[in-house]
Protein backbone atom coordinates (compact mmCIF):
# COMPACT_ATOMS: atom_id res chain seq x y z
CA UNK A 1 0.00 0.00 0.00
CA UNK A 2 2.90 2.25 0.39
CA UNK A 3 3.91 1.87 -2.99
CA UNK A 4 1.43 4.34 -4.43
CA UNK A 5 0.54 1.27 -6.72
CA UNK A 6 -2.97 2.54 -8.17
CA UNK A 7 -5.42 -0.35 -8.95
CA UNK A 8 -7.43 1.53 -11.81
CA UNK A 9 -10.61 0.05 -13.79
CA UNK A 10 -11.28 2.17 -16.76
CA UNK A 11 -9.83 4.58 -18.69
CA UNK A 12 -10.21 7.64 -16.41
CA UNK A 13 -8.37 6.08 -13.84
CA UNK A 14 -5.39 5.06 -16.08
CA UNK A 15 -4.83 8.40 -16.96
CA UNK A 16 -4.74 9.25 -13.56
CA UNK A 17 -2.43 6.56 -12.78
CA UNK A 18 0.41 7.74 -15.70
CA UNK A 19 -0.18 11.46 -14.04
CA UNK A 20 0.19 10.52 -10.74
CA UNK A 21 3.51 8.45 -11.76
CA UNK A 22 4.94 11.21 -13.58
CA UNK A 23 4.33 14.38 -11.81
CA UNK A 24 5.33 14.07 -8.89
CA UNK A 25 6.13 17.56 -6.46
CA UNK A 26 9.83 18.01 -5.40
CA UNK A 27 8.65 17.07 -1.64
CA UNK A 28 7.09 13.65 -2.85
CA UNK A 29 10.31 12.70 -4.94
CA UNK A 30 12.43 13.21 -1.35
CA UNK A 31 10.28 10.94 0.46
CA UNK A 32 10.41 8.44 -2.52
CA UNK A 33 14.37 8.35 -2.26
CA UNK A 34 14.30 7.64 1.55
CA UNK A 35 12.10 4.98 1.22
CA UNK A 36 15.08 3.56 -0.48
CA UNK A 37 17.15 3.41 2.43
CA UNK A 38 16.24 0.89 4.34
CA UNK A 39 15.69 -1.42 1.42
CA UNK A 40 19.84 -0.14 0.35
CA UNK A 41 20.44 -0.86 4.01
CA UNK A 42 18.48 -4.29 3.81
CA UNK A 43 20.43 -5.12 0.65
CA UNK A 44 23.75 -4.62 2.03
CA UNK A 45 22.63 -6.82 5.32
CA UNK A 46 21.95 -9.49 2.97
CA UNK A 47 25.30 -9.28 0.99
CA UNK A 48 27.01 -9.41 5.13
CA UNK A 49 25.02 -12.47 5.83
CA UNK A 50 26.21 -14.22 2.55
CA UNK A 51 29.65 -13.91 2.96
CA UNK A 52 29.07 -14.74 6.44
CA UNK A 53 27.34 -18.15 5.36
CA UNK A 54 30.66 -19.32 3.33
CA UNK A 55 32.67 -18.34 5.83
CA UNK A 56 31.28 -20.35 8.16
CA UNK A 57 30.59 -23.14 5.80
CA UNK A 58 34.05 -22.96 5.19
CA UNK A 59 35.09 -23.07 8.90
CA UNK A 60 32.97 -26.45 8.98
CA UNK A 61 34.66 -27.73 6.64
CA UNK A 62 38.00 -27.44 7.40
CA UNK A 63 38.73 -26.03 10.59
CA UNK A 64 35.73 -27.97 12.36
CA UNK A 65 36.29 -31.25 9.67
CA UNK A 66 32.45 -32.06 9.56
CA UNK A 67 31.85 -34.19 6.56
CA UNK A 68 35.12 -36.23 7.52
CA UNK A 69 38.69 -35.79 7.95
CA UNK A 70 40.94 -33.62 6.10
CA UNK A 71 44.31 -34.02 5.35
CA UNK A 72 46.63 -30.88 5.48
CA UNK A 73 47.85 -31.37 1.75
CA UNK A 74 43.87 -30.37 0.98
CA UNK A 75 43.64 -27.68 3.42
CA UNK A 76 42.81 -24.11 0.87
CA UNK A 77 43.15 -21.12 2.84
CA UNK A 78 39.72 -18.92 2.70
CA UNK A 79 41.38 -16.09 0.00
CA UNK A 80 41.04 -19.45 -2.27
CA UNK A 81 37.03 -18.54 -2.40
CA UNK A 82 36.92 -14.93 -2.30
CA UNK A 83 36.30 -15.27 -5.71
CA UNK A 84 33.53 -17.41 -5.33
CA UNK A 85 32.26 -15.83 -2.40
CA UNK A 86 31.60 -12.50 -4.57
CA UNK A 87 30.24 -13.95 -7.23
CA UNK A 88 27.84 -16.16 -5.11
CA UNK A 89 26.89 -12.89 -3.12
CA UNK A 90 26.69 -10.79 -6.47
CA UNK A 91 24.31 -13.51 -7.93
CA UNK A 92 22.09 -14.33 -5.06
CA UNK A 93 21.48 -10.11 -4.55
CA UNK A 94 21.10 -9.82 -7.87
CA UNK A 95 18.60 -12.73 -8.19
CA UNK A 96 16.30 -12.40 -5.17
CA UNK A 97 16.26 -8.35 -6.22
CA UNK A 98 14.95 -9.43 -9.81
CA UNK A 99 12.19 -11.40 -7.82
CA UNK A 100 11.15 -8.62 -5.97
CA UNK A 101 12.29 -10.00 -2.66
CA UNK A 102 13.27 -6.25 -1.44
CA UNK A 103 9.47 -4.64 -2.95
CA UNK A 104 7.06 -7.05 -1.07
CA UNK A 105 3.76 -5.71 0.32
CA UNK A 106 3.72 -6.00 4.19
CA UNK A 107 1.24 -8.11 3.98
CA UNK A 108 3.31 -10.97 1.97
CA UNK A 109 3.06 -14.35 4.08
CA UNK A 110 6.78 -15.19 5.73
CA UNK A 111 6.51 -18.80 3.89
CA UNK A 112 6.07 -17.07 0.38
CA UNK A 113 9.13 -14.89 1.54
CA UNK A 114 10.92 -17.91 2.75
CA UNK A 115 10.06 -19.76 -0.47
CA UNK A 116 11.43 -16.57 -2.31
CA UNK A 117 15.13 -16.66 -0.40
CA UNK A 118 15.02 -20.61 -1.15
CA UNK A 119 14.66 -20.20 -4.61
CA UNK A 120 16.99 -16.91 -4.74
CA UNK A 121 19.84 -18.61 -2.83
CA UNK A 122 19.87 -22.69 -4.29
CA UNK A 123 19.66 -20.66 -7.96
CA UNK A 124 22.87 -18.51 -6.84
CA UNK A 125 24.69 -21.90 -5.72
CA UNK A 126 23.55 -23.53 -8.24
CA UNK A 127 25.55 -21.37 -10.88
CA UNK A 128 28.46 -20.36 -8.64
CA UNK A 129 28.59 -24.62 -8.70
CA UNK A 130 28.83 -24.47 -12.64
CA UNK A 131 31.59 -21.70 -12.65
CA UNK A 132 34.00 -23.69 -10.35
CA UNK A 133 33.35 -26.53 -12.27
CA UNK A 134 33.95 -25.05 -15.42
CA UNK A 135 37.29 -23.30 -14.15
CA UNK A 136 38.29 -26.64 -12.71
CA UNK A 137 37.96 -25.01 -9.22
CA UNK A 138 37.80 -28.62 -7.38
CA UNK A 139 37.85 -27.88 -3.17
CA UNK A 140 35.58 -29.99 -0.76
CA UNK A 141 32.11 -29.94 -2.04
CA UNK A 142 30.44 -29.92 1.27
CA UNK A 143 31.65 -26.01 1.63
CA UNK A 144 28.86 -24.72 -1.39
CA UNK A 145 26.54 -27.70 0.53
CA UNK A 146 26.94 -26.13 4.07
CA UNK A 147 27.36 -22.29 2.41
CA UNK A 148 23.77 -22.87 0.57
CA UNK A 149 22.10 -23.96 3.61
CA UNK A 150 23.37 -21.58 6.19
CA UNK A 151 22.55 -18.84 3.62
CA UNK A 152 18.95 -19.75 3.38
CA UNK A 153 18.82 -20.35 7.42
CA UNK A 154 20.68 -16.86 8.08
CA UNK A 155 18.34 -14.77 5.62
CA UNK A 156 14.84 -16.63 6.74
CA UNK A 157 15.90 -15.99 10.35
CA UNK A 158 16.99 -12.44 10.50
CA UNK A 159 13.37 -12.12 8.16
CA UNK A 160 11.50 -14.04 11.52
CA UNK A 161 13.57 -11.48 13.80
CA UNK A 162 12.81 -8.87 11.69
CA UNK A 163 9.08 -9.54 11.88
CA UNK A 164 8.75 -10.11 15.54
CA UNK A 165 10.87 -6.60 16.01
CA UNK A 166 7.94 -5.18 13.81
CA UNK A 167 5.29 -7.02 15.49
CA UNK A 168 6.06 -6.12 18.60
CA UNK A 169 6.46 -2.04 17.97
CA UNK A 170 3.54 -2.32 15.89
CA UNK A 171 1.95 -3.94 18.63
CA UNK A 172 2.93 -0.61 20.94
CA UNK A 173 1.85 1.82 18.32
CA UNK A 174 5.46 3.05 17.20
CA UNK A 175 5.69 2.55 13.39
CA UNK A 176 2.26 1.93 12.56
CA UNK A 177 0.67 3.99 9.65
CA UNK A 178 -2.05 5.74 10.34
CA UNK A 179 -4.59 4.90 7.36
CA UNK A 180 -8.24 6.98 6.76
CA UNK A 181 -10.65 4.76 4.30
CA UNK A 182 -12.90 6.93 1.64
CA UNK A 183 -16.35 4.84 1.34
CA UNK A 184 -18.06 2.52 3.13
CA UNK A 185 -19.21 0.19 0.64
CA UNK A 186 -18.32 -3.49 0.23
CA UNK A 187 -14.42 -2.64 -1.07
CA UNK A 188 -14.19 -0.25 1.82
CA UNK A 189 -15.70 -2.34 4.43
CA UNK A 190 -13.80 -5.63 3.24
CA UNK A 191 -10.73 -3.21 3.30
CA UNK A 192 -11.38 -2.47 6.87
CA UNK A 193 -12.17 -5.61 7.88
CA UNK A 194 -8.61 -6.57 6.64
CA UNK A 195 -7.34 -4.22 8.12
CA UNK A 196 -8.60 -4.72 11.89
CA UNK A 197 -7.68 -8.70 11.26
CA UNK A 198 -4.45 -7.93 10.71
CA UNK A 199 -2.63 -5.79 13.43
CA UNK A 200 1.16 -7.23 12.51
CA UNK A 201 0.53 -4.94 9.25
CA UNK A 202 1.49 -1.73 11.23
CA UNK A 203 -1.75 -0.24 9.83
CA UNK A 204 -3.75 1.42 11.97
CA UNK A 205 -7.67 2.68 10.48
CA UNK A 206 -8.39 5.87 12.12
CA UNK A 207 -11.86 6.06 10.83
CA UNK A 208 -13.53 6.60 7.35
CA UNK A 209 -15.14 9.07 5.34
CA UNK A 210 -18.20 8.86 3.48
CA UNK A 211 -20.00 10.65 0.68
CA UNK A 212 -22.41 11.64 3.59
CA UNK A 213 -23.58 11.57 6.54
CA UNK A 214 -24.54 7.76 7.03
CA UNK A 215 -27.77 6.85 8.73
CA UNK A 216 -26.29 4.02 11.11
CA UNK A 217 -22.81 3.41 12.46
CA UNK A 218 -21.08 1.09 10.05
CA UNK A 219 -20.69 -2.21 11.87
CA UNK A 220 -18.19 -4.73 10.93
CA UNK A 221 -17.26 -8.61 11.38
CA UNK A 222 -13.94 -9.59 12.45
CA UNK A 223 -12.21 -12.07 14.32
CA UNK A 224 -11.92 -10.11 17.22
CA UNK A 225 -15.43 -9.67 16.97
CA UNK A 226 -18.06 -6.47 15.90
CA UNK A 227 -15.84 -3.50 15.51
CA UNK A 228 -17.42 0.15 14.49
CA UNK A 229 -14.93 2.17 12.89
CA UNK A 230 -14.97 5.97 13.84
CA UNK A 231 -17.13 7.90 10.68
CA UNK A 232 -14.59 10.70 10.40
CA UNK A 233 -16.84 13.21 7.98
CA UNK A 234 -18.13 13.79 4.21
CA UNK A 235 -15.90 14.02 1.43
CA UNK A 236 -16.31 18.08 1.59
CA UNK A 237 -14.31 17.82 4.93
CA UNK A 238 -11.47 15.68 3.53
CA UNK A 239 -9.45 18.43 2.71
CA UNK A 240 -9.33 19.78 6.01
CA UNK A 241 -9.33 16.29 7.83
CA UNK A 242 -5.84 15.81 5.94
CA UNK A 243 -4.88 18.34 6.86
CA UNK A 244 -5.74 18.22 10.60
CA UNK A 245 -5.04 14.41 11.51
CA UNK A 246 -1.33 12.95 11.32
CA UNK A 247 -2.40 10.34 8.05
CA UNK A 248 0.07 8.57 6.37
CA UNK A 249 -2.50 6.92 3.66
CA UNK A 250 -5.13 6.69 2.36
CA UNK A 251 -7.35 4.45 0.99
CA UNK A 252 -10.19 5.60 -1.77
CA UNK A 253 -12.70 2.33 -2.19
CA UNK A 254 -15.71 4.68 -3.38
CA UNK A 255 -18.05 3.23 -6.29
CA UNK A 256 -17.30 4.19 -10.00
CA UNK A 257 -20.52 6.55 -10.05
CA UNK A 258 -18.04 9.25 -7.89
CA UNK A 259 -15.84 8.64 -10.28
CA UNK A 260 -15.32 13.08 -10.08
CA UNK A 261 -15.06 12.77 -6.27
CA UNK A 262 -12.25 10.03 -6.97
CA UNK A 263 -10.08 12.46 -8.88
CA UNK A 264 -10.03 15.14 -6.40
CA UNK A 265 -9.22 13.10 -3.56
CA UNK A 266 -6.34 11.83 -5.61
CA UNK A 267 -5.07 14.75 -6.27
CA UNK A 268 -5.88 16.22 -2.92
CA UNK A 269 -3.44 13.58 -1.53
CA UNK A 270 -0.17 14.15 -4.11
CA UNK A 271 -0.85 18.11 -3.08
CA UNK A 272 -0.55 16.94 0.72
CA UNK A 273 2.13 14.39 0.31
CA UNK A 274 -0.02 11.77 1.51
CA UNK A 275 0.11 7.68 0.15
CA UNK A 276 -2.90 7.24 -1.82
CA UNK A 277 -4.25 3.50 -3.29
CA UNK A 278 -7.63 2.92 -5.16
CA UNK A 279 -9.48 0.32 -4.88
CA UNK A 280 -11.39 -0.81 -7.86
CA UNK A 281 -15.10 -1.47 -6.74
CA UNK A 282 -15.44 -5.24 -7.82
CA UNK A 283 -16.30 -6.92 -4.69
CA UNK A 284 -19.70 -6.75 -5.12
CA UNK A 285 -19.62 -9.29 -7.87
CA UNK A 286 -19.46 -12.21 -5.39
CA UNK A 287 -18.13 -13.24 -1.97
CA UNK A 288 -15.33 -14.70 -3.19
CA UNK A 289 -12.26 -12.37 -4.05
CA UNK A 290 -11.47 -11.69 -7.41
CA UNK A 291 -8.68 -13.43 -9.74
CA UNK A 292 -6.60 -10.90 -12.08
CA UNK A 293 -4.92 -12.43 -15.13
CA UNK A 294 -3.28 -10.73 -18.23
CA UNK A 295 -3.42 -11.29 -21.86
CA UNK A 296 -1.63 -9.30 -24.56
CA UNK A 297 -0.66 -6.92 -21.47
CA UNK A 298 -4.42 -6.25 -21.24
CA UNK A 299 -5.96 -7.28 -17.53
CA UNK A 300 -8.75 -9.91 -17.24
CA UNK A 301 -10.88 -9.81 -14.09
CA UNK A 302 -12.95 -13.11 -13.39
CA UNK A 303 -14.29 -14.53 -9.65
CA UNK A 304 -12.34 -17.09 -8.11
CA UNK A 305 -14.50 -20.19 -6.79
CA UNK A 306 -15.93 -20.45 -3.48
CA UNK A 307 -13.01 -21.56 -0.94
CA UNK A 308 -14.82 -24.41 0.16
CA UNK A 309 -14.44 -26.21 -2.88
CA UNK A 310 -12.10 -29.15 -4.14
CA UNK A 311 -9.58 -29.44 -2.19
CA UNK A 312 -10.27 -27.05 0.31
CA UNK A 313 -13.69 -29.00 1.31
CA UNK A 314 -11.97 -32.39 1.78
CA UNK A 315 -9.41 -31.02 4.25
CA UNK A 316 -12.45 -29.28 5.91
CA UNK A 317 -14.37 -32.31 5.69
CA UNK A 318 -11.80 -34.35 6.77
CA UNK A 319 -11.30 -32.48 9.87
CA UNK A 320 -14.65 -32.52 10.59
CA UNK A 321 -14.33 -36.51 10.45
CA UNK A 322 -11.44 -37.10 12.92
CA UNK A 323 -12.78 -34.26 15.40
CA UNK A 324 -16.69 -35.57 15.34
CA UNK A 325 -15.13 -39.58 15.50
CA UNK A 326 -12.77 -38.74 18.40
CA UNK A 327 -15.42 -36.61 20.24
CA UNK A 328 -18.06 -39.45 20.02
CA UNK A 329 -16.05 -42.18 21.13
CA UNK A 330 -13.57 -39.97 24.17
CA UNK A 331 -17.50 -38.48 25.30
CA UNK A 332 -19.36 -41.76 25.61
CA UNK A 333 -19.28 -42.54 28.78
CA UNK A 334 -19.93 -38.86 30.08
CA UNK A 335 -22.70 -39.09 27.03
CA UNK A 336 -24.50 -41.71 29.30
CA UNK A 337 -24.45 -40.06 32.82
CA UNK A 338 -25.80 -36.92 31.00
CA UNK A 339 -28.26 -39.00 29.51
CA UNK A 340 -29.34 -40.69 33.14
CA UNK A 341 -29.29 -37.17 34.87
CA UNK A 342 -32.14 -35.49 31.83
CA UNK A 343 -34.08 -38.64 32.55
CA UNK A 344 -33.98 -38.79 36.41
CA UNK A 345 -34.31 -35.05 36.33
CA UNK A 346 -37.90 -34.49 34.15
CA UNK A 347 -40.26 -36.28 32.23
CA UNK A 348 -39.29 -36.68 28.75
CA UNK A 349 -37.38 -37.83 25.76
CA UNK A 350 -33.19 -37.76 26.27
CA UNK A 351 -33.04 -36.20 22.98
CA UNK A 352 -34.34 -33.10 21.66
CA UNK A 353 -34.51 -33.49 17.72
CA UNK A 354 -35.25 -29.78 15.86
CA UNK A 355 -35.24 -29.26 12.33
CA UNK A 356 -32.97 -26.46 11.01
CA UNK A 357 -31.43 -25.19 7.70
CA UNK A 358 -28.02 -26.08 6.68
CA UNK A 359 -25.88 -25.52 3.51
CA UNK A 360 -28.41 -24.32 0.33
CA UNK A 361 -31.16 -23.97 2.35
CA UNK A 362 -31.23 -27.64 2.75
CA UNK A 363 -33.47 -28.63 6.16
CA UNK A 364 -31.69 -31.23 8.52
CA UNK A 365 -32.38 -32.42 11.84
CA UNK A 366 -30.31 -31.36 14.49
CA UNK A 367 -29.65 -33.32 17.80
CA UNK A 368 -29.07 -32.13 21.72
CA UNK A 369 -29.40 -33.07 24.66
CA UNK A 370 -33.00 -32.33 25.93
CA UNK A 371 -32.37 -29.14 28.31
CA UNK A 372 -35.96 -27.44 28.64
CA UNK A 373 -39.23 -29.38 29.11
CA UNK A 374 -40.95 -31.51 26.96
CA UNK A 375 -42.74 -29.87 24.71
CA UNK A 376 -41.20 -26.28 25.08
CA UNK A 377 -41.35 -25.39 21.18
CA UNK A 378 -44.90 -24.88 21.93
CA UNK A 379 -44.65 -22.28 24.77
CA UNK A 380 -42.25 -20.49 22.30
CA UNK A 381 -44.72 -18.49 20.22
CA UNK A 382 -46.10 -17.27 23.74
CA UNK A 383 -42.84 -16.32 25.56
CA UNK A 384 -42.06 -14.23 22.25
CA UNK A 385 -45.14 -12.47 22.11
CA UNK A 386 -44.85 -11.47 25.84
CA UNK A 387 -41.69 -10.72 25.70
CA UNK A 388 -41.79 -8.44 22.40
CA UNK A 389 -38.77 -10.93 21.59
CA UNK A 390 -37.88 -11.12 17.44
CA UNK A 391 -38.28 -14.61 15.97
CA UNK A 392 -34.73 -14.37 14.55
CA UNK A 393 -32.23 -15.53 17.40
CA UNK A 394 -34.92 -15.86 19.76
CA UNK A 395 -32.87 -16.70 23.49
CA UNK A 396 -34.09 -15.83 26.80
CA UNK A 397 -31.27 -15.20 29.29
CA UNK A 398 -33.59 -16.29 32.53
CA UNK A 399 -35.89 -18.91 29.85
CA UNK A 400 -38.96 -20.25 32.57
CA UNK A 401 -38.41 -23.81 30.40
CA UNK A 402 -34.90 -24.85 31.17
CA UNK A 403 -34.60 -27.77 33.64
CA UNK A 404 -32.11 -27.94 36.50
CA UNK A 405 -30.02 -30.23 34.57
CA UNK A 406 -30.64 -28.07 31.33
CA UNK A 407 -29.36 -24.91 32.60
CA UNK A 408 -25.84 -26.69 33.65
CA UNK A 409 -26.01 -28.54 30.24
CA UNK A 410 -26.40 -24.68 28.56
CA UNK A 411 -24.08 -22.91 30.66
CA UNK A 412 -20.90 -25.85 29.92
CA UNK A 413 -22.74 -26.16 26.07
CA UNK A 414 -22.78 -30.19 26.84
CA UNK A 415 -25.84 -30.01 25.84
CA UNK A 416 -24.81 -29.71 22.03
CA UNK A 417 -22.56 -32.98 21.92
CA UNK A 418 -24.99 -35.07 19.56
CA UNK A 419 -24.51 -32.53 17.40
CA UNK A 420 -21.02 -34.36 16.80
CA UNK A 421 -23.35 -36.96 15.52
CA UNK A 422 -24.65 -34.14 12.75
CA UNK A 423 -21.09 -33.25 12.02
CA UNK A 424 -19.88 -37.32 11.49
CA UNK A 425 -23.18 -37.47 8.97
CA UNK A 426 -22.14 -34.53 7.30
CA UNK A 427 -25.04 -32.07 7.96
CA UNK A 428 -23.04 -30.09 10.47
CA UNK A 429 -19.31 -29.38 10.27
CA UNK A 430 -17.09 -28.00 13.55
CA UNK A 431 -17.28 -24.56 12.67
CA UNK A 432 -19.40 -22.54 10.99
CA UNK A 433 -22.04 -20.58 11.28
CA UNK A 434 -24.95 -20.96 13.52
CA UNK A 435 -27.92 -23.39 12.23
CA UNK A 436 -31.51 -21.05 12.24
CA UNK A 437 -34.47 -22.58 12.40
CA UNK A 438 -37.19 -22.23 9.63
CA UNK A 439 -38.76 -19.34 11.18
CA UNK A 440 -35.46 -17.50 11.65
CA UNK A 441 -34.55 -18.17 7.86
CA UNK A 442 -38.34 -17.39 6.72
CA UNK A 443 -37.48 -13.24 8.42
CA UNK A 444 -34.28 -12.97 6.32
CA UNK A 445 -33.37 -10.39 4.88
CA UNK A 446 -31.32 -10.81 1.34
CA UNK A 447 -27.98 -10.38 2.72
CA UNK A 448 -28.35 -12.98 5.11
CA UNK A 449 -29.20 -15.64 3.10
CA UNK A 450 -25.37 -15.05 2.13
CA UNK A 451 -24.61 -17.30 5.69
CA UNK A 452 -26.50 -20.49 4.18
CA UNK A 453 -23.56 -20.90 1.27
CA UNK A 454 -21.30 -23.09 4.01
CA UNK A 455 -22.25 -25.87 5.71
CA UNK A 456 -23.13 -24.27 9.74
CA UNK A 457 -21.08 -25.24 12.49
CA UNK A 458 -21.15 -26.35 16.34
CA UNK A 459 -19.02 -23.64 16.77
CA UNK A 460 -17.83 -20.23 15.02
CA UNK A 461 -16.70 -16.31 15.00
CA UNK A 462 -20.35 -15.89 16.69
CA UNK A 463 -19.43 -17.87 19.62
CA UNK A 464 -16.35 -17.35 20.99
CA UNK A 465 -17.24 -13.48 19.96
CA UNK A 466 -20.31 -13.13 21.78
CA UNK A 467 -22.79 -16.19 21.43
CA UNK A 468 -26.23 -14.97 23.09
CA UNK A 469 -24.84 -11.64 23.93
CA UNK A 470 -24.77 -10.78 20.10
CA UNK A 471 -27.43 -8.99 18.31
CA UNK A 472 -28.54 -11.10 15.37
CA UNK A 473 -27.03 -8.72 12.69
CA UNK A 474 -23.53 -8.67 14.20
CA UNK A 475 -23.88 -12.37 14.39
CA UNK A 476 -24.34 -12.58 10.69
CA UNK A 477 -22.03 -10.55 9.62
CA UNK A 478 -19.52 -12.65 11.80
CA UNK A 479 -20.59 -15.17 9.57
CA UNK A 480 -20.53 -13.80 6.59
CA UNK A 481 -16.51 -13.13 7.16
CA UNK A 482 -16.39 -16.56 8.45
CA UNK A 483 -17.57 -17.47 4.82
CA UNK A 484 -15.47 -14.82 2.82
CA UNK A 485 -12.04 -15.38 4.33
CA UNK A 486 -12.36 -19.41 5.34
CA UNK A 487 -8.95 -21.17 5.80
CA UNK A 488 -8.06 -24.37 7.58
CA UNK A 489 -6.10 -21.87 10.33
CA UNK A 490 -9.34 -19.78 10.70
CA UNK A 491 -10.95 -22.87 11.54
CA UNK A 492 -7.97 -23.96 14.01
CA UNK A 493 -8.07 -21.20 15.76
CA UNK A 494 -12.19 -20.71 16.15
CA UNK A 495 -11.77 -24.15 17.84
CA UNK A 496 -8.56 -22.96 20.08
CA UNK A 497 -10.75 -20.12 20.76
CA UNK A 498 -14.10 -21.72 21.80
CA UNK A 499 -12.53 -23.81 24.92
CA UNK A 500 -12.16 -20.81 27.39
CA UNK A 501 -15.59 -19.87 26.25
CA UNK A 502 -17.02 -22.72 26.92
CA UNK A 503 -15.13 -23.26 30.27
CA UNK A 504 -16.13 -19.87 31.30
CA UNK A 505 -19.57 -20.28 30.23
CA UNK A 506 -19.49 -16.59 28.87
CA UNK A 507 -22.49 -15.86 26.58
CA UNK A 508 -24.42 -19.23 27.46
CA UNK A 509 -27.80 -19.19 28.60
Amino acid sequence: MRDDAVATHGEGEAGLAVRTHDIMTPRRRRSRRRSWIPRVAQVTFDGLLLVLAFWLAYQLRYHWEIGGDVPDLFVQPFSAFVGRTALFVSVTLLILGLRGLYRLPRWTSFIDEVSMIASGVTTGMALVILYSFLSRFSPSRLIFIYAWILAIALLTTQRLVGRWIRAWLWAHERGVDRVIVIGSGPAARRIMQYLYNHPRLGYRVLGYVDVELPAAPLVLGTERGVVQPPYLGTLDQAVSLFQSVQVDEVIVALPPNHHDRILEIVEQCRELDVAFSLVPDLFELALDRVQISEVAGLPLIGIKESRLQGWNWWIKRAMDIVISASVLIVAAPLMLLIAIAIKLDSPGPVLFRQVRIGKGGKPFVLYKFRSMVDGADKQQEALRRATGRSPLLFKLRDDPRVTRVGRILRRTSLDELPQFWNVLKGEMSVVGPRPPVPEEVAEYQDWHLQRLLVTPGLTGLWQVNGRSDLTFDEMVRLDLYYVENWSPWLDLKVMLRTVPVVLTGRGAY
